[in-house]
């Protein structure tokens, strides 16, 4: 399928991971793809990938808690190639604690990326869209929007935010032809879940428990998740306005055991 074919597409923290997933997704689908991330050298490797395979990809160096290096990619990025029609807001940060021992330094970055740095994105991009009458913005969210793990702190605040943000702004805009939505991946395989496993003296029976809590019995894999945001980012999707699509394996509908 071809669905975002003469579409530009950002994916912020596309590098790896989910976000890899979305760029190889998007650009088998027909899309011109921007990869925005920390990590240059990853970005490029990644873009290589697709690029080899006979996709369009380019890779960025952004840090999305920097309004004004995000205001300047998007705007390069639309003087070359014109409205940018899909934005993958993936980038975030891990930052767990328990309340009391959290300091202002680990709120702040908490913050600033995972909440603030899908607003700078989605800042940007949306007055290119609402000229057009036409995008869909995506956000990676994660359960920790609608459900808390103790010690996770503060994280689970970003992303309910992040939920609240999507909605209210999907309100905002969608009767200007725009489509929010958001995302909610379960537990992921993906290099940040093999190096937790690795933490352990025995990385196979980490994984092997963590899969056993799965209701599926295994992880969820970002192609997966690719697919949904696929989905989201085309043309068929643009009555929905404001969701989360919960990708889990069915954790979160289960009571306990």
């Amino acid at each position: 399928m071809q669905r975002l074919q003469g579409k530009t597409a950002i994916v912020t923290g596309g590098a790896k991971g989910i976000g890899a997933a979305i760029a190889r997704r998007f650009a088998a689908e027909g899309g011109n793809v921007f990869i925005a991330d920390l990590n240059l050298d990853r970005a490029r490797e990644t873009a290589s990938e697709i690029a080899a395979k006979g996709g369009s990809a380019t890779a960025c160096q952004l840090d999305i808690s920097d309004r004004a290096g995000v205001d300047e990619l998007i705007a390069g990025i639309e003087a070359r190639h014109g409205a940018i029609g899909v934005l993958v807001n993936n980038a975030g940060v891990n930052v767990f604690h328990a309340p009391l021992d959290l300091m202002d330094e680990d709120w702040d970055r908490c913050m600033a990326v995972d909440l603030k740095g899908a607003w700078n994105c989605s800042r940007a991009v949306l007055p290119g869209m609402v000229d057009r009458r036409y995008g869909a913005i995506i956000n990676i969210i994660s359960n920790h929007a609608f459900s808390v793990i103790k010690s996770t702190f503060p994280y689970p605040v970003a992303k309910h935010g992040l939920l609240g943000m999507t909605r209210a702004l999907a309100l905002e805009y969608a009767d200007r032809g725009i489509a929010i939505n958001a995302i909610s991946p379960g537990y992921t395989d993906t290099d940040l879940a093999a190096a937790e496993f690795a933490k352990s003296p025995d990385p196979a029976t980490a994984r092997a428990q963590a899969e056993a809590k799965q209701p599926v019995g295994r992880l969820c894999r970002p192609d997966e998740v690719a697919a949904i945001a696929a989905l989201l980012a085309s043309d068929e999707a643009r009555f929905m306005i404001g969701e989360n699509i919960v990708i889990d394996g069915g954790v979160t509908i289960r009571m306990y055991e």
